[in-house]
């Protein structure tokens, strides 16, 4: 049923039907204006699945984009696969009825970041449901390039879920510049954490080690990925977390045989949690010259134990989405199978029940009792 396609994915909707946010943890249904024309070199794609994300719902519960309350109401969604319903007349390598996945952040392709391949930090980039319209809606308009043809042994929730792992490929291949054979830990076994470790175990990684506090997720990373698993310590009454941070990377290394040298030594470190405790514990973690990659996103500010840093001479790089290149790979990872994103998604909701599915996603759990991972939801019925 989560993976079983139905008539509506290859018909246009007949309404532009859009869910949009108009206030902090307030969803309407709205009908908006079915798109006629599309410029020379951009896409009309009816969106048929959305992931929701974690951003998604910090932004519907918060009211906030980043540091600024939102403004005019619009809709959420950016992880998306769909189908071309238009095409501009310049636009060569797409064409109606393509299934294609989103890649939903538009840069400005001019300055200099753009041009140096870096378009992520572009300063005029127009990303989905950041303030401007996401994919909760029938139709979603954007340049023809960012739309990724899907092989035909891929789905398209499999389509949507392109996004997240594509945050994920880039943080081992691009930032950690993870080698074979590497040593990983990874904090937070989330939905993102666990792509994480799954990129790491396509691309090499000899031992993939996961750290959370929920016993759930470790069980799931451990059937997922064959993680070895570690379940957080508490700390003690009155503990300093630097203190707590130290004593809790002695008992993990301890625990799997670990060193700060050498092959039995963590390579690379990942945090997908922004916790502050996680960071210091998984600086404290890393073997000399060690890569730390931050991917979750937590405070402002973080404590963390710099001498360490600077006497084990520690990498500490940011992980800010995606590159040029990274949505193909993955897509190209998950066709040949070796990455499966399909025990990942655990529920999926028609279009209609957008407000249940958020509630899923908020509680993390679904109706029927189970620990929600990745939330779909459906696009409009046609």
């Amino acid at each position: 049923m989560l993976f079983k396609g139905s008539d509506h994915d290859t018909v246009n909707p007949k309404d532009n039907l859009a869910f949009l946010m108009v206030g902090q943890d307030k969803l309407e249904l709205k009908k908006r204006e079915v798109p006629k024309e599309c410029g020379p070199y951009e896409a009309i794609v009816c969106p048929k699945r959305t992931g929701i994300c974690g951003s998604d719902m910090h932004i519907l519960l918060s009211g906030m984009l980043g540091d600024r309350p939102f403004g005019d109401p619009f809709t959420l969604g950016h992880e998306c696969a769909g189908i071309v319903a238009q095409v501009g007349d310049k636009v060569r390598d797409l064409k109606i009825g393509d299934r294609v996945a989103l890649e939903p952040g538009e840069p400005c392709y001019r300055c200099e970041l753009c041009k140096a391949g870096s378009y992520a930090q572009c300063e005029f980039m127009h990303f989905a449901a950041a303030g401007v319209d996401g994919t909760l809606q029938g139709y979603y308009t954007l340049p023809a390039d960012l739309c990724y043809k899907l092989p035909e042994n891929l789905s398209l929730e499999e389509g949507a879920m392109m996004e997240p792992l594509a945050v994920a490929i880039n943080a081992i291949a691009n930032v950690a510049e993870m080698r074979p054979a590497a040593n990983v830990a990874i904090f937070g076994a989330g939905p993102v954490g666990l792509l994480t470790m799954a990129a790491a175990k396509a691309l090499g990684a000899r031992r993939i080690i996961a750290i959370d506090t929920n016993a759930g997720r470790l069980d799931f990373a451990k059937d997922y990925v064959n993680a070895e698993t570690h379940q957080a310590i508490p700390m003690e009454s009155g503990e300093d977390k630097g203190v707590y941070s130290r004593r809790h990377a002695e008992v993990i290394m301890s625990k799997f045989g670990l060193s700060d040298r050498g092959p039995t030594g963590i390579d690379v470190v990942v945090d997908c949690s922004g916790a502050e405790v996680c960071i210091q514990t998984g600086m404290w973690l890393l073997k000399r010259r060690g890569k730390f990659v931050q991917v979750g996103n937590g405070g402002q500010y973080c404590n963390i134990p710099m001498r360490i840093v600077a006497f084990r001479e520690l990498t500490i790089k940011g992980v800010f989405r995606y590159g040029p290149g990274v949505y193909w790979m993955s897509i190209d990872l998950v066709s040949r199978g070796l990455i499966n994103l399909k025990p990942l998604l655990t529920h999926r909701y028609s279009f209609n029940d957008v407000p249940k599915a958020f509630e899923t996603a908020k509680i993390g759990k679904g109706e029927d009792g189970k620990m929600a991972i990745k939330v779909m939801i459906d696009g409009p019925e046609a």
